[in-house]
């Protein structure tokens, strides 16, 4: 080494040389720091520089070699596992897991051992616990019969029942818990040894097998009978509120039927009016409840009310004062209906041109039912020109009442009806421009308004009858109303 290449001093204090070189000497390339050797280059940086250029052929470099990987993939050599047979795959289903609805097995099956003893017929279980249930006609005989119960079992229960006041014909869906007992062999039927079912909605029978023969016991179940009253504002409709009351349908029915013997429904009734019904209802200790006719038909409207009280032999409804409620026709012959057209001289619409309408006229779909306003003898059923089909209905001696336009005609010529009989259903026959009723009330020959006419059929409670509607007629009114 020459002093033109090395410009240190020697020194050699205390034994020892050291030399300063006058500068670094170049490091190698592949030891530069990671900072040198940056391989990520955003390529949206100095566009065309070395550094980009560099960037562009790792990324060129990198894709060529993840495509050429992808194309070409390594073959998977097989190796010299076990061979799997159809027989090794039959053995090994049982310890799969999967689901049984799929066909999967679980567990294997072992061959019995020497010890195994074979049967000559199967064990029976030593009794069986079921539940029948009463069809839809009512037959507990059929009901038992299904469920297996033996000739001689059959009649003893049927005995028993009909000695212990059950109906002859139970509510279908009834249930019926059986309890069946061990036989002697395969060719008899199983003893009944307990039997339990509600044979009434205040009554439970339940039998049992004892030393001579089954038995029956009667369990009474407590009944609260106490009417229910309902009431509540009429509001937009009179059918929606009393449906949004909880008020049976047939009750409904019955309620707007009789009220509209006095009442017009479709202009008496205002929405702030209060109805008032009072129905026959019973409620079991067990939750069960039962509702029955109704009994009082009630309408508020300020200081006018209307009140209806079933009473009779016949279940007919009268006034507080005792007088019939069918001292007058049915003012809406048609449920639910709204009044069209009134009596009088009006346009009409199909001919043209104006004249007399000797009717009122309701619409309602086609479909809905027309009630006879009034009892009577039927004088006209079938078709009538411009009318379609037509009902009309003699009332006593003078009155005839007239029904045009059905649908459909649900009565017979000479066929006597009562007040509030289905006798046909709306329609748009004849010269009609859509679904409607027409509706005539003809006295002495004349059509009259069918929203004046009175008609006199009813009769007046008297003497020991009156004091005894009256009582019952305040006994009604002290049931408590309901929480508002």
């Amino acid at each position: 080494m020459t002093a033109a290449t090395l410009a240190g001093t020697l020194r050699a204090p205390a034994g020892r040389v050291s030399w300063s070189p006058a500068r670094p000497l170049p490091r190698p390339r592949w030891r530069r720091p990671p900072s040198a050797l940056d391989l990520v280059v955003d390529l949206g940086d100095s566009i065309g520089s070395r550094q980009w250029w560099q960037g562009a052929a790792t990324l060129a470099l990198l894709s060529g070699a993840a495509i050429a990987i992808g194309l070409a993939p390594p073959r998977l050599v097989e190796g010299g596992g076990e061979r799997l047979t159809p027989a090794i795959v039959d053995a090994r289903l049982p310890a799969r897991i999967g689901a049984l609805s799929g066909g999967s097995r679980h567990g294997q099956a072992v061959p019995p051992g020497p010890a195994a003893v074979r049967l000559s017929e199967i064990p029976e279980r030593p009794r069986i616990e079921l539940v029948a249930s009463v069809g839809a006609g009512g037959s507990l005989q059929a009901a038992l019969r299904r469920a297996g119960v033996g000739r001689d079992d059959l009649e003893a229960i049927l005995r028993l029942a009909r000695e212990a006041g059950a109906p002859a014909s139970l509510r279908p869906g009834t249930d019926l818990q059986l309890v069946l007992g061990r036989r002697e062999s395969r060719s008899v039927p199983r003893p009944v040894e307990s039997l339990a079912f509600r044979a009434a909605f205040d009554l439970r029978l339940g039998f049992a097998r004892g030393a001579d023969g089954l038995r029956v016991e009667r369990i009474p179940i407590r009944v609260d009978a106490t009417p229910l009253r309902v009431t509540g504002e009429v509001g937009r409709s009179l059918h929606a509120s009393l449906r949004a009351a909880g008020v049976p349908g047939p009750v409904i029915a019955d309620y707007v039927r009789q009220l509209g013997q006095v009442v017009d429904i479709q202009r008496g009734v205002r929405g702030r009016d209060r109805f008032d019904l009072i129905i026959a209802h019973r409620q079991a200790e067990t939750g069960e409840r039962e509702w029955g006719r109704l009994l009082y038909a009630g309408l508020v409207d300020g200081d006018r009310s209307v009140a209806l009280l079933r009473f009779g032999p016949k279940g007919e409804f009268f006034r507080e004062n005792g007088e019939s409620a069918r001292r007058g026709l049915i003012r809406t012959p048609v449920e639910g209906a709204r009044r069209s057209s009134n009596f009088g001289m009006r346009f009409h619409p199909i001919l043209g041109y104006s004249r007399m309408h000797r009717g009122i006229d309701f619409a309602a779909p086609t479909g809905t039912p027309v009630l006879a306003s009034a009892g009577g003898r039927v004088v006209a059923a079938g078709w009538s020109g411009g009318y379609g089909n037509l009902v009309a209905v003699q009332h006593g001696r003078n009155m005839v009442t007239r029904y045009a336009h059905l649908s459909r005609i649900s009565v017979r010529l000479g066929e006597t009806v009562a007040q509030g009989q289905r006798i046909g259903a709306v329609g748009s026959t004849g010269l009609s421009t859509g679904p409607h009723l027409h509706y005539e009330v003809w006295v002495d020959g004349k059509p009259v308004n069918p929203a004046q006419a009175r008609y006199l059929s009813g009769h007046q409670l008297q003497g020991e009858e009156l004091r005894r509607f009256r009582a019952e007629l305040a006994r009604l009114r002290q049931i408590a109303k309901p929480a508002s």
